[in-house]
């Protein structure tokens, strides 16, 4: 499909998306300045939005649009191996947990064979917890318009990555248990497990996606791969609690007076 916004449609919304997520506001998709229909224009907005954000950290978010198209946006703010942090919290945020992977080798766009799982399995060096917070400035998500939604960065609001993990935990069928508390409550405790049964699915299908920008895919690129746990709501800022297997425990806290770190 090619691009039908304008640029300065693209830019508007861009400006629009930033302001929302600045302000911690939300508008219903009919509010919006322009609706992209093609995925090329939703990209061409998330890049603008990442401009105005100032999101230059090389962490990425993959997933499939409900076309089974694979898709991508960044995440920010990212933080890393955090003593003591706080993320922005947002009425409506929610928090899913995650494995994340470090690309240890690129991974450039092919376009004379696919790449199979074990090319992407040889291209990881690191397995890691981590926790995305999302939400986004779009009152449906991208349960009207899932290019919006796309460009709003697919609703992440911040990533926390913790402490290292086995690469076993990235073999297909594997269930770990999983305990999330919030504010001392429990928000999910039972086996974590990707979507599909396998946590390398989507970033697999966005490595064989040849229309993808080359500079995503590149050696030190951190991935995060799926929800363990779906999507947790959290009713109020406050400490984030996570405990993975027997021994990973991500720790974090949400504010509404957010102090970011790195």
């Amino acid at each position: 499909m090619t691009s039908m916004l304008a640029t300065r449609d693209v830019i508007a919304l861009a400006q629009q998306l930033y302001s929302l997520r600045h302000d911690g506001s939300q508008v219903l998709t009919v509010k919006l300045v322009a609706v992209p229909v093609a995925l090329e224009d939703a990209i061409d907005v998330q890049s603008q939005l990442t401009k105005l954000e100032g999101a230059d950290v090389n962490a990425w978010k993959v997933a499939k649009s409900p076309g089974g198209d694979p898709v991508a946006a960044p995440l920010h703010p990212y933080v890393a191996n955090p003593p003591d942090v706080e993320i922005a919290w947002r009425r409506g945020m929610k928090i899913e947990v995650e494995i994340t992977v470090e690309l240890c080798q690129d991974l450039p766009v092919r376009t004379d064979r696919i790449y199979e799982r074990a090319d992407i399995e040889a291209a990881i060096s690191n397995a890691y917890l981590g926790a995305e917070m999302v939400w986004s400035g779009i009152s449906e998500g991208g349960t009207i318009s899932f290019p919006a939604f796309l460009a709003d960065r697919l609703g992440n609001m911040g990533y926390v990555r913790g402490p290292a993990l086995p690469l076993t935990v990235l073999q297909p069928g594997t269930n770990t248990p999983l305990k999330v508390r919030l504010n001392g409550g429990v928000g999910f405790d039972a086996a974590g497990h990707h979507p599909t049964k396998d946590p390398l699915t989507w970033l697999c299908d966005y490595a064989n996606n040849r229309s993808r920008p080359a500079t995503v895919l590149t050696a030190g690129s951190i991935i995060t791969t799926g929800s363990l746990c779906g999507a947790i709501d959290v009713s109020g800022p406050g400490d984030v609690s996570i405990k993975f297997g027997e021994h990973a425990v991500l720790n974090f806290g949400l504010s509404e007076a957010a102090r970011q770190g790195g």
